[in-house]
C-alpha cells in the first residue's frame, strides 16, 4: 500500500504550493495514466499470488521460489516496456482527459520521474503480493512504514525547497516517490536473501532465464485481473474525462477524494489480499470447507471495517480536505466533500465487493471476477455517470453518484458467484 500513501502525501504537500489548484489538477489527471499503466503489472501479481500462495499450501517451498524468481524477471521486462510506453504516450493521453495547458505541463513533470522509475514501483508491489501469498504481512508493512518516511522527508526538502534543496515541485514529490520505492526494494530484497522469510529464503542470484510454460500460466491466471484492472481504470479516465469538461476544480476535488478513496481502501484491500492468500493456501491444502471459512470470515470483516471508514469519513469530510491546504468555503472545497461523502456512504458496499474478489482472486476464479467489474463498472457506471452528470444536468456530483450506485451491483453479482460454490469445488481460473 505504499503507493497509496505516497500519493495521498504528494498531493497534500503539492496543494501548499503557490500553484496548487493547477498542481492538484495536474495531479488529478496524472493519477488516472499511472493506475492505468499498473494494469500487465496487476496481471502478473495476481498471477504469482496464486502460483506462490498454492505451492506453499502444499509445502512445495521450490516451486514458490522459481515462481518468485521468474516473476522477478518478468516484472523488470514489463517496467522497462511501460517506462517506454508511458513517457511516450503521457501527453496525449493528459490531453484527451481534458487537461488545460498548464495541467498537462505539471503532469508531465509529475510523470515523467515516475515513469521512469516504474521498475521499482512495480517489484515493489511484486514483493509485497508474493510475502502476502505465504502469509508474512509484518514484513511488507514495516518496510512501507520506512519507505514512506523517506518519502515525506524528501516531499518537505524537494516540493517545497527546505534545508538547502531546490524547490522542484510537482517533478520533487515524484523523485520522492521514485526513491521512496527503490529504498522498499532494497531492504525487501536484502531481508529475503538474508533469510527473515524461511518460505521465500532466495540465494543472491535473482536473475535467471525466462521459464516461457511459467510465464505463459502466470499471465494466463493474471489476464483476466489484468483486463479487470484495465476496465475499472477506463472507468475512472472516462470519469475524469467528463469532469475535466464540466469544470477542472472538480478534477482536483477528484484527486483529492481518490487520495482519500485510496486510504480509505487500504484496510479493506489488507484483508482481500490476506483472504486471497489464505483462500489459496486451503485450496493448496485439498480444503474447499476451510476456503469457505476464510471467505465468510473475510466478507464479515471488511464489511464492519470499511462501514466504519465510511462514516468516520462522511462526519469528518470537511477537516480531511482542510489536510489538503483547500481554502474554507471555496468550490474547490464545494466539490471535494460532496465526493468524498458520496465515497463514505458507499464504503459498507465497496467492503462486500473487495472481500469477495479477495476469495475470487485467492481460487484462480479471475475470469469471474472479470465479469462483475465489467458489468458494473464498463456496463453500468460509465453510462450512469454520462446520465446523471450531461444528461440529468447533475454535473459533477451526478458523475460521482454513479460511482456508489455501481458498488450495489458489483456487490451483489459477487455475492451471486459465491452463493454458486463453483471457486470452491475447482479451484479453476474459469
Amino acid at each position: 500500500m505504499l503507493n497509496v500513501l505516497s500519493l495521498a502525501v504528494d498531493t497534500a504537500m503539492c496543494g501548499r504550493l503557490e500553484e496548487a489548484p493547477t498542481a492538484l489538477a495536474a495531479l488529478g489527471f496524472a493519477s488516472q495514466v499511472v493506475f492505468l499503466l499498473m494494469v500487465v503489472m496487476m496481471g502478473l501479481t495476481v498471477g504469482t499470488v496464486a502460483f506462490v500462495a498454492r505451492a506453499h499450501g502444499a509445502g512445495d517451498r521450490d516451486r514458490a521460489l522459481h515462481v518468485l524468481r521468474q516473476s522477478t524477471v518478468l516484472t523488470v521486462w514489463v517496467s522497462a516496456a511501460v517506462a517506454l510506453a508511458g513517457n511516450a504516450l503521457a501527453g496525449p493521453l493528459l490531453r484527451a482527459l481534458g487537461a488545460s495547458d498548464a495541467a498537462v505541463a505539471a503532469g508531465l513533470a509529475y510523470l515523467r520521474p515516475l515513469l521512469s522509475g516504474a521498475v521499482f514501483y512495480y517489484l515493489t508491489i511484486l514483493l509485497g503480493g508474493a510475502l502476502r501469498a505465504v502469509g508474512n504481512t509484518r514484513l511488507p508493512f514495516l518496510v512501507a512504514l520506512g519507505s514512506n518516511a523517506v518519502n515525506i522527508f524528501l516531499n518537505y526538502c524537494l516540493i517545497l525547497g527546505h534545508l538547502g534543496f531546490p524547490r522542484l515541485g510537482v517533478t520533487g514529490a515524484a523523485i520522492s516517490t521514485v526513491a521512496s520505492y527503490a529504498v522498499n526494494v532494497a531492504v525487501t530484497a536484502t531481508a529475503l536473501r538474508r533469510g527473515a522469510v524461511p518460505a521465500l529464503h532466495v540465494s543472491l542470484r535473482w536473475w535467471s532465464r525466462i521459464d516461457t510454460a511459467l510465464a505463459r500460466a502466470l499471465f494466463r491466471v493474471g489476464f483476466p485481473a489484468a483486463l479487470d484492472m484495465l476496465i475499472l481504470n477506463v472507468a475512472f479516465l472516462s470519469i475524469v474525462g467528463m469532469l475535466g469538461r464540466i469544470d477542472e476544480l472538480a478534477v482536483a476535488a477528484h484527486g483529492i477524494g481518490l487520495r482519500i478513496q485510496s486510504l480509505a481502501f487500504v484496510p479493506g484491500l489488507a484483508i482481500s489480499q490476506a483472504t486471497g492468500a489464505m483462500v489459496g493456501n486451503a485450496l493448496g491444502a485439498g480444503s474447499p470447507a476451510e476456503a469457505r471459512q476464510v471467505a465468510r470470515a473475510s466478507v464479515a470483516l471488511c464489511t464492519a471495517v470499511m462501514s466504519t471508514l465510511g462514516f468516520t469519513i462522511v462526519g469528518a469530510a470537511h477537516p480531511i480536505v482542510r489536510v489538503f491546504d483547500v481554502a474554507s468555503a471555496s468550490p474547490l472545497e464545494a466539490y471535494a466533500v460532496d465526493w468524498m461523502r458520496l465515497l463514505g456512504y458507499c464504503m459498507p458496499l465497496v467492503g462486500v465487493h473487495i472481500a469477495f474478489v479477495g476469495v475470487l482472486q485467492g481460487a484462480g476464479a479471475t475470469r469471474t471476477s472479470l465479469a462483475i467489474n465489467f458489468a458494473g463498472t464498463a456496463l453500468f457506471q460509465v453510462p450512469l455517470g454520462a446520465l446523471l452528470g450531461f444528461a440529468a444536468g447533475l454535473g459533477a456530483f451526478g458523475v460521482w453518484l454513479s460511482f456508489p450506485l455501481s458498488f450495489v451491483v458489483k456487490a451483489g453479482l459477487g455475492w451471486l458467484a459465491y452463493a454458486r460454490g463453483r471457486w470452491a469445488r475447482t479451484g479453476s481460473t474459469a
